[in-house]
């Protein structure tokens, strides 16, 4: 019978120093609701941002970008804090600088509803477009700079997208010159006028000068007449009618209109953009703050993706044989955050969260540089560091390099964050704790399809519980366990995870944009109150009778390599496309550095040959880098199993797969040369 009930109640003797006795609350089935207090954030993004940030926050520091120039975007002249080496803005300058963005896509043909796209690194146009979008009503559309052209072409027409916001290149990307070639008729289109088959949607392409040589870059954009230079479209005039229609616009917004769409993927390969509105967004960005204790004392040094980690990077620098051993272990080769292409981590985890309390964002670059993320943490005293596993731990070796050169580093001023993307061993939580003083730091777990986060831990919690759970369910949140019937399932017992609340979407669009099939796959009815729609994540957990989440596996074959997900049918599409592959599946495989990276395991036809390197070139070729393999095994070499492990239906059973790959990986079989 105790099974039958949902909680029970047990009196333990608190740690106070007054001895009483307080109430716990224990479950007996799966099954929890976050607290409703305090109540949902109705306003939408530019109201609360006009009401509460800028209204309340107007000279506090908002947005500092250590690689920008002062004044990049023109306009009248500003203080820029009193900053002369780089760009620093007030909450003032930064709602400015909004201002005139909104009123520049009104003038560019920006309608409500219009979805316009972003292709950049962390800088200051990437935050004035999150802001100024939402503004006009436009549909923010967040790309992964990671694409290789296919995969952009059929995700700009998935969504149907009007305008495109890129710069000119991201390390070895180069965005202008590659679309340019792709597609000649951009050099001939009108600005606002596009004319290209392949792209019919598409009407306008802004570019942002990121460049460090001016003269290069107008060099580069002046080879493509339909290029829109981003100063020349901002309007600062302040009594316009682009004013006017900005602010009609603003006070006619809904909380549950769709303003941002991030794309994520399934079995199928498919592409699927996930729809996200005013009410998902803000609500979640300030959860995690709260969760966080974020003020508008702090400074969050934000991150971003991934792409590449220092070559010399190996866990002795910056963790233990033992944190190396538990990286290799089973349990943390499975799925602990779904987080899409680092999206959402940018968006809501670091930028609203910080924002919605008043807190400032530090850009140390614009992409992942370990040098740079400790100057600005040690130059602009952050209080706040996010990151995946991967990246704290490129941030760990640049301190211990630093160190034992002889330079003394003051990193007191850290305190919090969030660790996501990954599960963190506790040799490298307390190393975070210890080394970089983040007493505070939480780690959350979500999905992009859930505004990401739907549980996350506290500086409260146990160090302990930080590492081995993903916390408690979040406010105004959900969520369930269930077996494969959908019955929710007893504490300590593994089901699937199910959440509901505000955090699903809730506008008359379907969660994945025109997309009703995939919608249904995964949002479901409660069979008892057809009202409430469940999201089945496809994740496998263990909820403890505290309500604590452990994640221990997935239902899905997502490979998590340095907290991106990458996604095996789409690698293996690429590679039975050539005639020398008959088969091929691609799983997870235990990384130190990056938690996990791609390994293929490959079926040649008769007589065919082919070397490692020719595969791992194949998927570069066709696909961004992170698909790239480290390790390639072909069935029936040396060593090498001589058939995939089957199901009687014919299916590679890829759990078999995973195992036999880290096996040989610890034996250094399969290893892809450089």
């Amino acid at each position: 019978m105790a099974l039958l009930l949902r909680t029970r109640i047990c009196l333990h003797l608190t740690g106070s120093t007054t001895g009483k006795c307080r109430a716990r609350r224990l479950i007996t089935l799966s099954s929890v609701e976050g607290p409703s207090q305090p109540p949902l954030e109705r306003r939408t993004l530019p109201v609360y941002f006009r009401d509460e940030i800028f209204g309340k926050h107007a000279e506090r520091r908002a947005l500092i970008s250590r690689q920008e120039r002062p004044r990049t975007h023109g306009g009248p002249p500003s203080s820029n804090a009193g900053v002369h080496s780089h760009l620093s803005w007030d909450f003032q300058e930064f709602y400015r600088h909004i201002n005139a963005t909104a009123r520049g896509l009104i003038s560019l043909g920006v309608k409500k509803g219009d979805r316009v796209g972003v292709i950049m690194g962390n800088n200051s146009a990437y935050a004035l477009l999150q802001w100024a979008c939402a503004s006009v009503g436009a549909i923010l559309v967040t790309l992964n700079p990671a694409y290789r052209l296919p995969e952009l072409v059929k995700a700009l027409n998935v969504v149907g997208l009007s305008h495109l916001f890129i710069v000119p290149r991201v390390r070895t990307s180069q965005y202008l010159r590659g679309l340019s070639a792709a597609f000649p008729d951009l050099r001939h289109s009108a600005p606002g006028n596009i004319q290209v088959a392949d792209l019919p949607s598409l009407r306008n392409l802004v570019v942002v000068d990121d460049m460090p040589d001016h003269r290069e870059y107008l060099e580069e954009i002046g080879d493509t007449k339909c290029a829109i230079d981003f100063r020349e479209m901002l309007v600062w005039r302040e009594d316009g009618t682009e004013q006017r229609r900005v602010k009609e616009l603003v006070d006619s917004h809904h909380s549950d209109e769709v303003i941002n769409l991030q794309f994520t993927s399934g079995t199928t390969g498919k592409p699927k953009a996930v729809s996200l509105t005013h009410l998902n967004l803000l609500n979640n960005g300030l959860s995690n703050g709260r969760c966080m204790r974020l003020t508008a004392d702090d400074i969050l040094c934000a991150l971003f993706r991934c792409q590449r980690l220092v070559e010399t990077l190996t866990y002795p620098q910056v963790m233990s044989r033992r944190c190396f051993t538990a990286l290799m272990s089973p349990i943390f080769t499975h799925l602990l955050w779904d987080f899409k292409f680092m999206s959402s981590i940018r968006l809501v985890l670091g930028n609203l969260a910080a924002w919605s309390h008043g807190a400032c964002i530090v850009y140390p670059s614009p992409v992942f540089h370990p040098e740079a993320i400790v100057d600005a943490v040690v130059q602009e005293r952050c209080t706040a560091l996010h990151g995946v596993p991967t990246h704290f731990l490129g941030v760990l070796s640049e301190v211990q390099k630093r160190q034992q050169a002889g330079e003394k580093l003051d990193l007191s001023c850290l305190r919090t964050g969030i660790a996501a993307g990954s599960p963190v061993p506790i040799d490298l939580m307390h190393q975070l704790i210890n080394k970089l003083n983040m007493v505070d730091i939480t780690n959350a777990y979500g999905m992009t399809e859930t505004s990401p986060v739907s549980f996350q831990t506290t500086p409260a919690d146990p160090v302990i519980k930080r590492v081995e759970t993903v916390g408690k369910v979040q406010h105004h949140v959900k969520a369930k366990v269930v077996n494969q019937e959908g019955e929710t399932v007893p504490v300590g017992t593994p089901g699937e995870i199910c959440v509901t609340g505000y955090l699903l979407q809730k506008g008359h669009v379907q969660q994945y944009w025109e997309d009703e099939e995939q919608t249904k796959k995964v949002m479901r009815a409660d069979p008892k109150d057809p009202s409430t729609i469940w999201m089945h994540t496809g994740d496998e957990g263990i909820m403890d009778e505290d309500g604590y989440l452990k994640v221990v596996g997935r239902v899905k074959d997502l490979i998590i390599r340095g907290g991106e997900n990458l996604f095996p049918v789409q690698i293996e599409n690429v590679l039975v496309a050539h005639p020398f592959i008959c088969e091929a599946a691609a799983v997870s495989v235990p990384d130190a550095v990056y938690g996990e990276v791609v390994g293929v395991w490959i079926v040649l036809e008769p007589d065919a040959t082919m070397t490692r390197e020719e595969v791992r070139k194949l998927v570069s070729d066709g696909m961004n880098p992170q698909n790239t393999p480290e390790w390639v095994w072909f069935i029936g070499e040396p060593g090498v199993a001589k058939e995939f492990p089957k199901t009687g239906s014919g299916k590679v059973m890829k759990h078999v797969l995973r195992e036999w790959s880290k096996e040989l990986a610890l034996n250094n079989v399969g290893k892809v040369a450089k």
